[in-house]
């Protein structure tokens, strides 16, 4: 990424050039049918790569997690392999299968506040794993679990000792016959061996006993290695593993809390915004994320639209940050809805850690960690939908908390919208790629064509790119936007340039 002066801190592509992706359909899972009216537990509500992505987790609002692995990268050994390798780009997409489910949370009720706490799977972070086990954390809105998922090998029945036909016609097969060795015991301790057969009419002198063998077969098991609870007293809305592989961070409303893997009976409160009175309350914690290098530091986002960089180095109650990131605002552009659209849905650290990509109900901005007088990019999402602000405020939509994600070269970024639309823009220098894609088998289905627009300046922040802006309010088929389906959860591959996307109970992927 390039740095310094007054230039765009943003990737720059290796050919020299931006290129535009041709995005095309690659797998759904859990399509529905025309008509299938969708049960509310199966709703997708946390979607998750692991660092090789080589696995992908998503969480539902059922309390499941179902877990996918990638079948098309075995290791088929030799020349073969570094064939597929060098061909792949060509002929080989991304192919993942269904692997596994567990049951992750349960409905709870909290009776002391009278509260109802529901199974709903908010945010799944996958772990370090070892020795061929896979490891991730889940969490509801109050309690942390760790998973261990490994596979064990099947013992089963494989044979009886004697013939099932012969021992049929026997009387009952359980305890049919019954041979005993006994000793009885004579004076002087001594004992005399003799033979008791046990042997009821029409019986035979034999126990059907089973052999149990360990067969080839393996089954996937998930079991619960260890419960985080009781350390939060509003929602949990993040959590996030750090880098020394040892900690991780929760987040609620007003406080984020640290843990160690090892121990589920104690938390450090490390950032607490409560204030002693609850009525000078201003702002909320809305998003949390460790730095993926820098284990002693994480960023949290607010519901006034700002970040924060936070050292762990300087305090053991992180009330001071080190930097702050906000967008100033325009002189008399505030109206009533200013401050609900800058809340802050999710932030996210790209792979080197120079930058942080944050989504609030407008906007995608791409910050520089070394520059905090402004975003170095601002991507609008859906410019479109400011003058129905006010009818998005009466039916709540203006609340969605829409996720984003980075590529893991850093060039582009990725969020969604409504009617299961979801916006690719490109930020490397120069790029003014923005495609508009839709969560269906004809991802360009919906495609909204509107002309590249070269990047522009706003007034004396001459670092800031706007662009994607589509001021439509239909799509390229007179079709109006749908605010009932929603695209809130996407996940970039850490390698690929590849999207899962979750539209409603439906896991779609793409690639390209």
């Amino acid at each position: 990424m390039n740095s310094g002066g007054d230039k765009e801190a943003v990737p720059a592509d290796s050919a020299g050039s931006p290129h535009l992706l041709d995005w095309k359909f690659s797998q759904v899972f859990g399509e529905r049918t025309a008509g299938e009216e969708v049960q509310e537990v199966d709703i997708i509500s946390a979607i998750e790569f692991d660092k090789s992505g080589d696995h992908l987790a998503t969480g539902d609002r059922g309390g499941r997690v179902v877990l996918f692995e990638r079948t098309d990268m075995r290791d088929h050994g030799g020349q073969r392999r570094n064939l597929e390798k060098i061909d792949y780009s060509i002929s080989r997409h991304p192919e993942f299968r269904y692997k596994t489910e567990f049951q992750s949370h349960e409905p709870e009720f909290d009776y002391l506040k009278s509260l109802e706490i529901e199974e709903k799977i908010n945010k799944i972070r996958w772990c370090q794993s070892a020795n061929g086990a896979l490891f991730l954390l889940s969490t509801n809105d109050k309690t942390i679990k760790f998973w261990k998922v490994n596979e064990k090998k099947v013992k089963k029945v494989y044979e009886m000792n004697v013939d099932s036909e012969k021992a049929m016609g026997n009387g009952p097969v359980v305890g049919t016959s019954i041979s005993v060795n006994s000793k009885a015991h004579v004076a002087n301790g001594g004992c005399t061996e003799r033979s008791h057969k046990i042997v009821p009419d029409g019986g035979v002198a034999s126990l059907r006993l089973p052999m149990v063998v360990t067969s080839h077969e393996t089954s996937l098991m998930a079991r619960c290695r260890r419960i985080y609870a009781h350390a939060h007293d509003y929602h949990i809305n993040s959590i996030s593993n750090n880098s020394d592989g040892e900690t991780f961070i929760s987040a609620d409303d007003l406080r984020i809390n640290l843990w160690n893997l090892e121990i589920s009976n104690q938390s450090f409160n490390i950032v607490d915004v409560k204030p002693a009175n609850m009525e000078d309350l201003t702002e909320v914690i809305t998003s949390a994320e460790f730095h993926p290098t820098h284990c002693n530091m994480l960023a949290y986002s607010s519901s006034k639209g700002s970040i924060r960089l936070v050292d762990m180095r300087q305090s053991a109650l992180c009330d001071t940050h080190s930097k702050l990131f906000e967008e100033q605002e325009v002189p008399g552009s505030r109206s009533f809805f200013t401050e609900i659209i800058a809340s802050i849905s999710d932030i996210k650290f790209a792979k080197d850690g120079r930058h942080i990509l944050s989504r609030d109900y407008m906007t995608l901005k791409l910050w520089d960690i070394n520059m905090d007088s402004g975003p170095v990019a601002t991507f609008q999402v859906h410019e479109h939908l400011r003058p129905k602000l006010c009818d998005l405020y009466e039916n709540d939509s203006i609340f969605d908390k829409f996720e984003c994600c980075l590529s893991g070269d850093g060039l582009r970024v990725a969020t969604g919208s409504y009617s299961n639309l979801f916006r690719v823009f490109g930020c490397s220098e120069g790029s003014t790629e923005a495609t508009t894609l839709e969560a269906s088998k004809n991802p360009m289905r919906r495609q909204v064509q509107t002309p590249s627009r070269p990047s522009r300046s706003l007034g004396n922040l001459s670092r800031v790119v706007r662009r994607g802006a589509d001021n439509s309010g239909v799509d390229s088929n007179g079709n109006t936007f749908d605010f009932t389906t929603k695209l809130l959860h996407l996940a970039w591959h850490p390698t690929e340039n590849s999207l899962a996307c979750a539209a409603s109970n439906s896991l779609y992927m793409y690639y390209a």
